[in-house]
């Protein structure tokens, strides 16, 4: 994956936009410093670059233990994330971008494969094209973010020390400067988001001058992006999915987001494109995904959305950056509605459905608060047991009927 975590990475800045920053020297933080830079020097790194890289680093920032320690109690329902990923304003100006970086694009995608429109789709997600770079008050230096989380965040003590080494090895190679690598509070870097070790696997180098720079030079960054997707299995000349019409009596047990089908064989059950279109490769395997049950939108996802996963594992992420791809391409939106009435569960109400769900048998595999593949399947088993349509759709509704 590129990214450790950045979803969601705009909502926690802005929630800890005004968070203090530790200043003054911590002597357990030093004496872990000296620690971590001899085994830096044993790795090849130089004096030079370690002066450069660690200067004015001299305790640990108290903002990116706090991001990584925010957990939001309520969760936005798909539509209202939706219609901030791929609002108007977002498409208008990626249309904007393609035409000004029209050349580049173009041979990227001759080079790579990947569909520019993705590309640039995937930039609009992560940075806004950039915007979110210009905003001191959230980016932060990659450095000092990846020094905190190995020697401060239990949870990610490995995943800090790891890329931190390879932010190091960065500057040894000299594609940037210590002061030029800025990026989220996890670390992830430059205008599309790598982390350090991805970057080291699959920057790329648009324009020959022998090194990426994904921080100020644009072409790299979209090179980059595409070289990534192209090593992760993109399919070229292949879209990321269909919106598909759900028969009357389907059985939605079959929508567990995981069981893979050719489009015929879906197409055999009653599933057909939306807009009376046919699917251009039928034997193209799928998996069915309605992201708020049978009351919206469903669609049949094909293997670049898989790959598009690969920057962040949500289909919610996916599903987004595929729309705006397509908005990118002068396509409209979905034609079914969203069930905008419906309200999704918060973090505390999951917990509390997970466990009337265990208690009347069906196991969600622990209570932890989040809609997984055994909590879905766990709703199943209930919807169905009432004689509710078996969809998996954790709602407010739903938690009504287990008695919450």
């Amino acid at each position: 994956m590129i990214r450790f975590v950045f979803a969601g990475f705009l909502a926690v800045c802005a929630s800890l936009m005004v968070a203090p920053t530790t200043v003054r020297a911590d002597a357990a933080f030093q004496n872990w410093l000296a620690q971590f830079q001899a085994e830096a020097r044993r790795a090849g790194i130089s004096d030079a670059v370690l002066a450069q890289a660690f200067s004015g680093v001299t305790s640990p920032d108290d903002s990116v233990l706090q991001s990584a320690r925010y957990q939001p109690e309520f969760v936005r329902p798909i539509w209202e994330y939706l219609d901030s990923a791929v609002s108007s304003r977002r498409v208008s100006t990626g249309q904007d971008v393609l035409r000004e970086h029209a050349v580049a694009l173009d041979r990227i995608e001759q080079a790579t494969g990947v569909s520019k429109f993705v590309v640039v789709a995937i930039w609009g997600m992560e940075l806004s094209y950039g915007a979110v770079l210009q905003n001191q008050n959230i980016v932060k230096p990659v450095i000092r973010s990846l020094a905190t989380l190995a020697y401060a965040d239990d949870d990610r003590r490995r995943f800090g020390h790891e890329q931190l080494l390879a932010a190091l090895q960065i500057l040894q190679r000299g594609d940037t400067t210590a002061g030029n690598m800025y990026g989220s509070w996890a670390g992830a870097m430059g205008h599309t988001q790598f982390i350090p070790t991805t970057y080291l696997a699959h920057s790329a180098d648009y324009d020959g001058d022998g090194r990426s720079d994904i921080w100020q030079n644009v072409p790299d960054a979209l090179y980059s992006t595409a070289n990534y997707l192209r090593a992760s299995g993109w399919v070229p000349g292949h879209t990321w999915g269909y919106e598909v019409r759900i028969p009357q009596g389907f059985d939605w047990r079959y929508a567990d987001e995981s069981t893979q089908r050719s489009l015929a064989q879906w197409q055999q059950m009653g599933i057909v494109r939306t807009g009376d279109r046919q699917f251009p490769r039928p034997n193209d395997q799928a998996r069915l995904v309605a992201p708020a049950g049978s009351g919206g939108p469903a669609f049949l996802m094909l293997h670049n959305f898989e790959v598009i996963k690969r920057y962040n594992n949500a289909d919610s992420y996916a599903l987004a950056v595929g729309h705006l791809a397509d908005r990118l391409k002068g396509l409209g939106g979905f034609q079914s509605a969203w069930p905008r009435d419906s309200q999704p569960l918060t973090r505390a109400q999951v917990e509390q459905m997970q466990r009337l769900l265990t208690q009347r048998g069906f196991s969600t595999g622990g209570v932890d608060g989040r809609v997984g593949p055994m909590t879905r399947g766990a709703v199943r088993g209930f919807q169905a047991s009432i004689g509710l349509t078996p969809d998996g759709y954790a709602s407010t509704a739903l938690l009504g009927r287990l008695g919450g």
